[in-house]
């Protein structure tokens, strides 16, 4: 009697530990590739003066739709793409 609900305290006690763990290791590690993805990226794109988007507003502008411009291979190339 006594060893069964030592050994589900124990289980207990391991899933709780592992949880814990499990928590902290995934914290660090997305910290970690956010950090490398995110910022590595918006440096470059800083240094490269690579703009993402556009947010500057120009008032002369009707609208601020930009072209899509879909002559540049033939219309039966973008069928069945994917």
């Amino acid at each position: 009697m006594q060893i069964t609900i030592f050994l589900k305290g124990l289980k207990n006690g391991q899933k709780k530990f592992g949880e814990s763990i499990a928590t902290v290791v995934n914290s660090i590690l997305l910290s970690f590739v956010y950090i490398i993805g995110v910022g590595v990226t918006s440096i470059l794109a800083k240094i490269l003066r690579k703009r993402f988007l556009e947010l500057r507003l120009d008032k002369s502008k009707e609208s601020y739709w930009e072209e899509l411009n879909l002559n540049k291979e033939k219309m039966e190339s973008y069928y069945r793409q994917f």
